[in-house]
């Protein structure tokens, strides 16, 4: 059997494609398909809100936001080893702003750097988190050279979120169990190489997933108490009715995409509407069963993404018919 020649990959040095952070590599990181490479790193679904932002006495290289829960991200680049001038702007950064993500992106992060910024994780709030990534770029021959971003220190949300609700109190035995399940659910994701990025994992009932437009959501969810498992499309932007109807008109095509029939509910009397899949008649509190239920929420929140997702990208909505609108 003949192999296949394979090419060799070569490390190419970040100046030789970005000369400047400020006027190359912040405007190559803010464009829509680069953003996306680092929030897919981060499992975080970023919009950018602006670059070379004044926070406090210093500027931030880019300002993007969350669209899951709509908290600030500030992103601060060097394409060079780490110092203690950007920590110190890090940190300002972080004492300004009550709820925030803070990206360091570097050519290369020093131990003591890596250490801060884990240190940092450890005692700072829930609503705070510091992410360390170190860029590279390879080529291979007289290819165009690939980035490739590599995590050197993250927040740990579990210990976070426990810390917090042992602190004040609040964890219960339900929350510990909620807690616990969504958080084997999102490395189950992860371990499983989901396109899907989870969120942090919380004590609600419910963890939910951008699907790249404001006012509308995935969401999975596990009735402890009600004995289900459901996935969720919820729609709440201001017109939320006429995006209903505009995804009723495929109702056809979307329950043949995802491969079963789907409950369909206009919910007439609240801003909100849903669309939904639910296994009823188990119990969510029997560890034993939890990879089962993995499985199934993994098959149908990558269902819904990829059903979903391009149609709201374009979505209109339509107006309620003649009868309901002379009303």
């Amino acid at each position: 059997m003949t192999s296949r020649p394979l090419g060799t990959l070569q490390r190419v040095a970040l100046r030789e494609v970005w000369s400047s952070e400020s006027t190359d590599f912040t405007p190559w990181l803010a464009q829509d398909e680069n953003l996306k490479l680092l929030g897919d790193t981060l499992g975080l679904d970023l919009a950018l809100e602006a670059t070379e932002q004044q926070v406090g006495p210093f500027r931030a290289d880019i300002v993007a936001k969350d669209t899951t829960d709509g908290s600030f991200v500030l992103i601060e680049n060097q394409l060079e080893r780490t110092d203690h001038s950007h920590l110190g702007q890090l940190l300002t950064y972080a004492a300004g702003l009550s709820t925030v993500t803070i990206v360091w992106i570097a050519e290369r992060f020093t131990d003591e750097h890596r250490a801060a910024l884990d240190w940092l994780n450890e005692v700072t709030s829930q609503d705070i988190g510091f992410f360390g990534l170190e860029i590279e770029l390879w080529r291979i021959g007289d290819s165009p050279a690939a980035p490739k971003f590599n995590i050197v220190s993250q927040p740990n949300e579990w210990v976070k979120t426990v810390s917090k609700a042992r602190s004040d109190g609040s964890l219960s035995e339900g929350d510990q169990l909620r807690l616990e399940f969504w958080t084997e659910f999102h490395d189950y994701l992860q371990n499983s190489n989901s396109f899907v990025k989870s969120q942090k994992p919380s004590t609600a009932h419910w963890t939910s997933y951008s699907i790249g437009r404001s006012g509308f959501h995935i969401s999975a969810l596990a009735g402890m108490t009600g004995g289900f498992i459901s996935v969720e499309l919820v729609l709440e932007p201001p017109q939320a009715k006429g995006f209903f109807r505009a995804l009723s008109k495929e109702k056809s095509a979307i329950e043949g995409a995802i491969g079963t029939s789907l409950d369909w509910r206009e919910l007439p009397d609240k801003k909100m509407s849903i669309i939904s899949i639910r296994k009823n008649g188990i119990d969510p509190t029997d560890r034993s069963h939890w990879p089962q239920y993995f499985v199934w929420l993994k098959q149908y929140v990558e269902a819904f993404d990829k059903t979903f997702r391009p149609r709201i990208k374009t979505l209109t909505p339509l107006p309620p018919p003649e009868d309901e609108s002379d009303a």
